[in-house]
Order: structure tokens, then C-alpha cells, then sequence
């Protein structure tokens, strides 16, 4: 039996049969971080859980790029994925229904209705985590991680080669900073 490790390099090298068996072995853990995401605010972007995995899928096998050296990387790395899948899904939707660059023309007063509270609130936490990875890349990676991939500490500290303990001070002040960051009127 191939180990995980030797289906990941398979892949960076290239072999789609490695890629196959990869997914495969892969395909449970990444339907859970896929209902994890879609759990905590990805609901209303009207994706499902296997449409979210097979869109990993895609982009994975369209960059022909993979940054992960383990499973638990290749699953932070299927995180990051998953939430830009979710967020250009989101803003996909939000340019169709503000007419996809038609001209604008006014029928009533009732048609510029915003989007829906959920989509609004996936665009701020995505932007929110874009500055905060510019300022403290761990600390996005921390969030990115637990709050997009649903991993523990312990399974964000092996990863990311921290203690768990720095795993949980990490989470506290990256929600500080993102709760600021949220509010309105925030630069």
C-alpha cells in the first residue's frame, strides 16, 4: 500500500493515477472540512457539500499546483481552496445579480434589493483575512485552518509545527483582531 506521503509527491510529479488515489484516500476528510465550511456561513452560497469537493477537485487538477508535503498540509491546503471556492462563488452571484455588467435600467423600486446577510458576511471575513495575512500570515493560516477546515488545535499545532497552546493564543488574538476588522466602517 502507497503511503500518503508518496501519493502527494506522485501527484507533484505529475502521475494522474497518483492524483486519482490521492483523491480517493483524501475524499472523506475533505467532505468533512466541505460540510464544516459549509456549515459555518457557506450555507447560503447554495453550494453542496460534493459540488464544494469536486470544485477543489477541479481547481487542484486545473493549477497542476499542490503545496503540501503531508496530509495535514494537503487539508490546509484544501481549506484555502475551498473557502476561495466559496467566496468567488459568492461574488459570481452578487455581479449576476447586479446585472453581470449590463447596463443598469430601474423597472421598480424593489430591484436593487442586497444580497442576503450570509453571502455579504463570507465577502467581509474574506477580506478581513486577506489584511490579516498581510500583517500575520500564522495567525490567518490559524484561522483558515480551524475556521474553514474545522481542524483542532492539536491538529492545527502539527501542521503548522507550534504547541497547541500557541495554536489557542494564536485563535484568541486572530478573532480579536478579525472582530475589529468586522466592524463598521473599518478601513
Amino acid at each position: 500500500m502507497v503511503s500518503f506521503s508518496e501519493l502527494l509527491a506522485g501527484m507533484q510529479r505529475g502521475d494522474v493515477k497518483a492524483r486519482e488515489a490521492l483523491f480517493s484516500s483524501a475524499y472523506r476528510d475533505l467532505q468533512r472540512l466541505a460540510h464544516i465550511r459549509l456549515l459555518d456561513g457557506g450555507r447560503s452560497s447554495l453550494l453542496d457539500t460534493t459540488a464544494l469537493v469536486h470544485e477543489f477537485y477541479l481547481r487542484l487538477v486545473c493549477s497542476g499546483e499542490l503545496r503540501a508535503d503531508d496530509r495535514p498540509a494537503f487539508l490546509a491546503y484544501a481549506s484555502q481552496v475551498m473557502r476561495s471556492v466559496i467566496v468567488d462563488f459568492v461574488r459570481r452571484r452578487r455581479t449576476d445579480r447586479r446585472g453581470g455588467g449590463a447596463r443598469d435600467i430601474t423597472l421598480d423600486t424593489r430591484a436593487g434589493l442586497e444580497l442576503p446577510s450570509g453571502q455579504e458576511q463570507i465577502l467581509q471575513v474574506d477580506e478581513a483575512l486577506v489584511h490579516l495575512a498581510r500583517a500575520e500570515p500564522r495567525l490567518a493560516a490559524v484561522v483558515e485552518m480551524r475556521y474553514f477546515g474545522g481542524y483542532s488545535d492539536e491538529e492545527i499545532a502539527e501542521a503548522l509545527g507550534l504547541t497547541s497552546r500557541t495554536v489557542r493564543r494564536d485563535w484568541k488574538k486572530a478573532r480579536m483582531l478579525l472582530v475589529i476588522a468586522l466592524q463598521p466602517g473599518y478601513p
